[in-house]
């Protein structure tokens, strides 16, 4: 069964042209390494009455959005070994040795089995 590792951050909106940097970088390294797919989207509807809206959640400051991304993989097993490979790329080293345009300790991060595929 398919899993997915899920990401939630705020981002300064001034600083999403970086990120989207970063993030197609990160891209790559995933994608070579053996991700299935990877995803960033970033907050275009995001002022819900239902639930807890996400820049709520995230408790994102004024000026920043929130950027929802995900990478799939074939399986729990073929994420931790994509992953094991991913925090030893040099390139990977790279992206977290440099000025990343947003908080890591803000982000909220989880692994999922997907239970539903349509």
């Amino acid at each position: 069964m398919a899993y997915v590792d899920g990401y939630v951050l705020p981002v300064p909106k001034n600083k999403l042209p970086a990120y989207r940097r970063v993030a197609q970088r990160a891209a790559k390294v995933w994608r070579r390494h053996g991700a299935t797919e990877y995803r960033e989207a970033v907050g275009n509807d995001l002022n819900t009455n239902m639930g807890v809206p996400f820049p709520r959640r995230v408790k994102a400051k004024r000026g920043e959005t929130v950027v929802f991304s995900w990478v799939l993989f074939k399986s729990r097993a073929h994420r931790d070994s994509v992953n094991r490979k991913v925090m030893k790329d040099p390139a990977m080293k790279a992206i977290m040795d440099s000025d990343l345009p947003f908080n890591v300790k803000r982000m909220a991060y989880g692994g999922f089995k997907v239970i539903v595929d349509r």
